[in-house]
């Protein structure tokens, strides 16, 4: 299926903000031009979408053994062909746009595990990694695996002679600590994200900042409340990059990144630029993330792209460096990795007067400034969907597209909120679809 990926992309590249209408057609025409391994792919999509959009208008609070109904478009309806039929006939559009980026998941995911299947025919001989293991002797199983906890969020480019050593240790290392999430590791570094409980993290913080190879302080690493379950499971592996951007790291090095501005100073720079407002052309807020995170939530005044994926950003700054020419540039995005890599292209276009990252990213803007020039949600690729600091509920309405804060939704998730904890999945009816996409921070 791998081989069929290339040739669907220009069905998935469909531009989001297309009229329904017009979407609808080119899908259906270039659906037809899908192989049969295409097909059945996209054809599962749909049908989990389809029945996943109808779940969703079951109305709440009925009793056990009461029949079911639905409530969709000011209608309520008591049988299952009858919502059926009605979603069919009046929300294809959305189904459509649903299916696309359920694919698009699934997509992200094959090629995913094409790559490290392909990295990890070539393993490294044994090695003993004893060495690297904390002992945990004085911590109990039990102070592992129970209690509050916590999610990190880190990365460091570094040269790595041997990933699939550095691989095995962090496989290790996380399984005796009980810990889940992601790490990637290739030969420029190393970019993680793992939960657990609050004595389990901090082991894990020591042993990783023990290596000689990475030399990292405690702030590197980003902290949020969570922990073990945030996470369906654990993957480590060896990458080309460990933020997948599809540029050869030896062709765009994180060497070439832009200058690192600390938060405070970029707040000054962003509040600088909200206050010239219109007159101000001379400066870009640049956010690198998806479109899926900036939807929920960015900064005030910033260009958000419309892609998918990192891997398209070079391609938007090719098609936009008319855009960039003799501007300022200040790049954000969740954790500050992709701004690596995304100000090291930039510049390697010399087209820019200056480009500045914010270094440690949103992440630890909100640390310091939660009620700042950053507004909405923070997307992060966990079962948490979203973390905030501020009330504001960011979103495209799919009534009339616009990007709005939305109060009926707003009260739903603060009710929703109290009633299920801290670490419930933020989001509110505009963005339910949303799709469950593969780490990319």
């Amino acid at each position: 299926m791998a081989e069929d990926n290339t040739s669907f992309s220009e069905f998935l590249d469909l531009d989001h903000d297309l009229d329904r209408d017009t979407r609808t057609c080119n899908g259906v025409r270039q659906e037809k031009q899908l192989s049969a391994s295409q097909r059945r792919g996209y054809s599962l999509c749909r049908r989990k979408s389809f029945a996943g959009f109808v779940a969703s208008k079951r109305n709440s609070g009925q009793e056990e053994g009461d029949y079911s109904s639905w409530c969709c478009c000011a209608q309520t309806f008591r049988e299952h062909s009858a919502i059926h039929k009605h979603v069919a006939r009046t929300h294809d559009p959305e189904i459509q746009r649903l299916a696309q980026d359920a694919y698009q998941c699934l997509l992200n995911q094959l090629e995913e595990e094409a790559e490290t299947q392909q990295l990890n025919e070539c393993e490294a001989e044994p090695v003993d990694i004893s060495a690297w293991i904390p002992d945990t002797r004085h911590i109990s199983e039990e102070q592992l695996q129970k209690g509050p906890g916590k999610v990190l969020l880190y990365y460091r480019y570094c040269q790595i002679e041997d990933p699939h050593v550095i691989c095995a240790w962090q496989r290790a290392l996380c399984e005796k600590l009980h810990l889940t999430g992601k790490v990637r590791v290739a030969t420029e570094g190393i970019n993680g994200t793992v939960g657990g409980t609050n004595m389990a993290t901090d082991a894990y913080i020591d042993a990783t900042r023990s290596h000689p190879l990475f030399k990292m302080e405690k702030d590197d690493f980003k902290t949020s409340d969570g922990g073990a379950e945030c996470f369906k499971d654990l993957r480590v592996g060896v990458y080309k990059e460990i933020v997948p951007m599809g540029m050869d790291p030896d062709v765009v090095s994180y060497q070439l990144a832009g200058v690192h501005l600390e938060p405070e100073e970029f707040h000054k720079e962003v509040e600088a630029l909200v206050a010239k407002a219109d007159e101000n052309d001379d400066t870009i807020l640049l956010d690198c993330r998806n479109f899926y995170e900036s939807k929920i939530g960015q900064f005030t005044q910033c260009l958000a792209p419309s892609i998918r994926k990192f891997s398209y950003f070079p391609d938007y700054v090719d098609q936009n460096l008319d855009l960039f020419r003799d501007k300022k540039v200040l790049m954000y995005c969740t954790g500050g990795i992709r701004c690596e890599r995304g100000s090291a292209y930039l510049r390697s276009k010399d087209v820019c007067k200056e480009v500045y990252q914010l270094k440690g990213g949103i992440h630890r803007y909100l640390e310091q400034f939660p009620e700042g020039f950053f507004r909405g949600k923070l997307f992060v690729f966990d079962e948490r969907y979203a973390i905030s600091s501020n009330k504001d509920i960011i979103s495209e309405c799919r009534q009339d597209g616009r990007t709005a804060c939305c109060p009926a939704c707003q009260t739903k998730g603060q009710n929703q909120s109290q009633a299920s904890g801290p670490h419930h999945k933020e989001e509110c009816e505009c963005t339910e679809g949303r799709p469950r996409i593969p780490q990319d921070a």
